[in-house]
């Protein structure tokens, strides 16, 4: 506003206008003040000032009504990302779960091959039928050691009755028919 009477100078230095200027000196810039830089600064943070509040006025809101929107629209996108996290999160756990489990069948399948290529050997196979069915080679005698029960009599029962006997209602049924 104060430069109202001077030339205005373009970037290069030269003065706009009716000349070509080439006879004249170019201007000394002035230095500016500190007062001057306050008082620009000042005019600035007002205009700012009344940008904002003429935005307050266009939209007719007062600063609680804009608090209150702000928060409304805070908490639609929190339960906007709630939903897909949650999901993410079950997800997650749901995938660390499943891999726990493949790992644990790995494992099982490991130890399946193993004993598949065990028992791909004739003589291991031989020792397995001897162990678990309790066969014999022609001309083996067979022998079977039975070891008496751990078990003592009862404290409470009297000498001369027998223990009850133990099995299914079907087998204690059938003895009693039998008369045994």
């Amino acid at each position: 506003m104060a430069d109202r009477g001077r030339a205005r100078t373009r970037r290069n230095g030269r003065a706009e206008g009716g000349g070509s200027g080439r006879g004249r000196r170019p201007e000394r810039a002035r230095r500016t003040t500190t007062t001057e830089v306050r008082a620009r600064t000042r005019l600035r943070r007002s205009l700012a000032a009344k940008r904002a509040s003429g935005a307050a006025k266009v939209l007719g809101m007062s600063t609680t009504r804009r608090a209150a929107v702000v928060a409304i629209v805070v908490c639609a996108l929190a339960f906007t990302i709630a939903v897909p996290l949650r999901t993410y999160l079950s997800q997650k756990s749901e995938v660390t779960e499943q891999q726990r489990l493949q790992s644990e069948l790995q494992r099982t399948v490991a130890n399946l091959e193993g004993r598949k290529a065990e028992l791909s050997d004739p003589a291991q196979i031989e020792a397995e039928a001897r162990k678990r069915f309790g066969f014999v080679k022609p001309g083996e005698t067979p022998y079977i050691v039975q070891l008496p029960e751990d078990k003592a009599p009862e404290q409470g029962q009297p000498q001369g009755q027998q223990p009850v006997p133990a099995g299914s209602w079907y087998e204690k049924l059938w003895d009693q028919v039998a008369g045994d």
